[in-house]
């Protein structure tokens, strides 16, 4: 009997983006309902599902993808698939409790995916970034199991990071110095552990995953070739200011855990998930898309000045948001700065989309 060659993975990838950008989209529309502002689509379960939406549905779809595209295994595609259609299920009329459970098995298949990749390479950037896959796991069997988001936001937040990290690992190796691995393995275990800490012991665990999380990203700045790229020009220059920001965020997140203990709530709440999650991780995304959108998607996205367009809207809004909406409680400030996060965030859609 003749067995069928699966279907060549670059026929499935820009399928398998589709829940990613639908994710986005739904995300977005979900924080117009949350401002209490019009949106396109106006559900009860949007403003529900808006966190893990974004970083399962959305930023977890694109890193399975990509890992998947790295293993080059048909099988490793069913990460993207699993975690895709978990997140169009979650604002689907379907039983949340479907797209749930599709959500924890697709963070399970990319945990999975890492297992081959690590017998490859023996790499502790694949360690490290196999540690969040796990606790992204964690994180959608917690959620199915009736934990509350912002009680696993240590953990969602821990998964995009040490993500990040060990990408910032692979692909600056060299200036990171001989021990960048062993070191980075050694401090996201910190981070993995107060992770753990914070849901069993939330004062203490909180404190805690705040200063192991601060160490990290310093580290990650202090070692990372942004610092000497960001004086260079074009390309390189770009992608390390967008980084260096991204860092610089991810460090207000941290220290609002560190002096302020758990974070479920409020500004001090609202302040860490956007600092994490859009001047982070966002901005992550960003700086690496033209590099990595051709290896996903086969189409290229071409460097010019008009990128930082949407880079500094996103900053600059972020600091109306977050200091002065948040910090200051100046009237209407956290609003505004909202509404431009998401038009810096469609706008870098919109150059996306246009500069193949």
């Amino acid at each position: 009997m003749t067995v069928a060659a699966p279907p060549r993975p670059a026929t499935w990838r820009p399928l398998l983006v589709v829940p990613a950008g639908l994710s986005l989209l739904a995300g977005l529309d979900a924080a117009l309902l949350l401002l209490d502002l019009p949106a396109p689509v106006d559900t009860e379960r949007l403003p529900q599902v808006h966190g893990v939406l974004l970083v399962l549905g959305f930023v977890g779809t694109l890193i399975a993808l990509e890992r998947a595209v790295a293993l080059g295994r048909g099988w490793g595609l069913a990460a993207p698939a699993l975690l895709g259609a978990g997140a169009v299920l979650t604002i689907s009329p379907a039983p949340l409790r479907v797209g749930q459970v599709l959500l924890a098995a697709g963070a399970l298949a990319l945990v999975a995916v890492y297992v081959p990749l690590w017998r490859r390479q023996q790499d502790e950037a694949v360690l490290v970034q196999a540690l969040g896959a796990v606790l992204a796991t964690g994180a959608a069997v917690l959620w199915a199991s009736g934990v509350e988001v912002p009680t696993l936001l240590p953990w969602l937040v821990a998964f995009v990071v040490l993500t990040i990290a060990g990408e910032r690992l692979e692909l600056a190796r060299l200036a990171m110095g001989p021990m960048a691995g062993p070191v980075l393995v050694l401090l996201s275990t910190a981070v993995g552990g107060a992770v753990v800490a914070a849901l069993l012991a939330p004062r203490a665990g909180s404190v805690l995953f705040g200063a192991t999380l601060a160490v990290l990203v310093g580290w990650l700045a202090r070692h990372d070739v942004a610092r000497h790229t960001v004086r260079s020009t074009g390309l390189p220059r770009y992608m390390a200011a967008c980084m260096l920001a991204g860092y610089a965020w991810a460090g207000v997140a941290a220290a609002t855990w560190l002096l302020s203990g758990p974070v479920t709530d409020g500004a001090r709440y609202d302040a860490v998930v956007h600092a994490v999650f859009l001047g982070f991780t966002l901005s992550m995304v960003m700086a690496h898309a033209p590099v990595i959108l051709p290896a996903v998607t086969g189409r290229q996205l071409r460097y010019g000045p008009v990128l930082y367009a949407p880079v500094a809207l996103l900053h600059a809004s972020l600091l109306v948001r977050i200091w002065l909406g948040d910090g200051l409680d100046v009237p209407h400030a956290w609003q505004v700065g909202a509404v431009l996060n998401i038009v810096a965030v469609l706008g870098f859609l919109g150059l996306a989309g246009t500069r193949g």
